[in-house]
């Protein structure tokens, strides 16, 4: 496959950085608005079909360079046994493990679970020559939502606390959710992935040491896992920070940058070798298109010094944000002149 995006991800010097987004597949396309009139979230994630539909849209309707799977990390909380209900507030577990003697005896495998992902996967492959990159939870993020039960409180005050009050339990959990995150990624790889993301959005929680002793081990876990399958593997710390200094070729090929640092700053933060994806603010897409030129003017000279970049957002594309900037960004980003 001849790809902008896999070439970028294997090194090789393109004439333009690629480009997609975090949360591309959902909210903002006016398709997909049209699909949520029918159907529950729930159904879409879980029905082959509307997923892999879903999955191709931004690829159809924005031009991206790559498609991500329509899914949702917490598919792996609910194949270890959790029930989980999709409110108008966001997901909520109904038994949140914090309130739990022992978390990790309540855990329930059921692989199975997941097959409706991999029959996605295999439909999206057979029609589209797109890349398309897979993805699971990183553990931190993955605990959070399972320990808390909601993710109406962002800075998941109680879970963040079971992490200090119940150290070993807490590495009871991660092992768990771990063993069961690598299975879900190589079963992803096996149906064909091209590419796979671990998405830790919630890394900035603890303190740097604290990750880097607790979860970090378990995060080289899976992504050696996907990487000795050949697959290019981009780990997404949000909020990291000084603990971007961590992130070596060991652990991932790109880390995604979140806007709260420069990517020259990033750059200088992370291994050289380790590929750079993301940085840019969200809410630039709120912008006028003469501001949002005026910003990604700005990455050109990275880019020249740079060629291991990804165009993404430093988070998931908001609510809300009009389609009409979204696109204005892909086609700059495609039509401009970068050298």
């Amino acid at each position: 496959m001849e790809s902008i995006f896999l070439n970028t991800l294997l090194g090789r010097e393109c004439h333009r950085p690629p480009v997609w987004l975090m949360r591309q597949a959902g909210r903002v396309l006016p398709r997909y608005q049209k699909l949520r009139e029918q159907y529950a979230f729930s159904e879409l994630i879980n029905t082959p079909a509307l997923a892999a539909q879903v999955t191709q849209l931004p690829v159809e309707d924005l031009g991206v360079d790559a498609a991500i799977l329509f899914s949702d990390i917490l598919m792996v909380p609910m194949a270890m046994g959790m029930e989980l209900e999709w409110t108008e507030q966001g997901p909520k577990f109904l038994n949140p493990l914090a309130a739990e003697k022992r978390p990790s005896s309540c855990l329930k495998v059921q692989p199975e679970r997941l097959d409706n992902v991999y029959r996605a996967i295999d439909l999206v492959v057979d029609k589209s020559e797109m890349p398309l990159i897979g993805f699971c939870g990183a553990p931190l993020t993955t605990l959070c939502y399972m320990l808390q039960g909601m993710s109406t409180k962002q800075t998941f005050p109680e879970a963040k606390r079971f992490f200090y009050e119940h150290k070993e339990e807490t590495r009871r959990l991660i092992d768990a959710v771990t063993d069961l995150s690598i299975a879900y990624a190589i079963k992803q790889v096996e149906h064909g992935i091209d590419a796979f993301q671990l998405f830790d959005s919630h890394a900035g929680l603890l303190p740097a040491d604290i990750y880097a002793e607790l979860f970090l081990p378990a995060v080289c876990r899976i992504t050696d896992a996907v990487r000795s399958m050949g697959t290019p593997l981009i780990f997404f710390p949000k909020g990291l920070g000084c603990g971007l200094k961590q992130i070596t070729p060991d652990v991932c090929d790109f880390v995604s940058i979140d806007w709260q640092m420069s990517l020259t700053e990033a750059r200088q933060m992370v291994h050289p070798e380790v590929g750079l994806q993301g940085n840019i603010d969200p809410h630039l897409l709120f912008a006028s298109h003469e501001e949002i030129r005026r910003v990604m003017e700005c990455y050109k000279p990275f880019f020249r010094e740079h060629h291991r970049w990804v165009v993404n957002l430093g988070h998931g594309v908001l609510a809300d944000t009009p389609v009409e900037n979204v696109k204005f960004l892909i086609n700059w980003i495609k039509e401009t002149d970068w050298r």
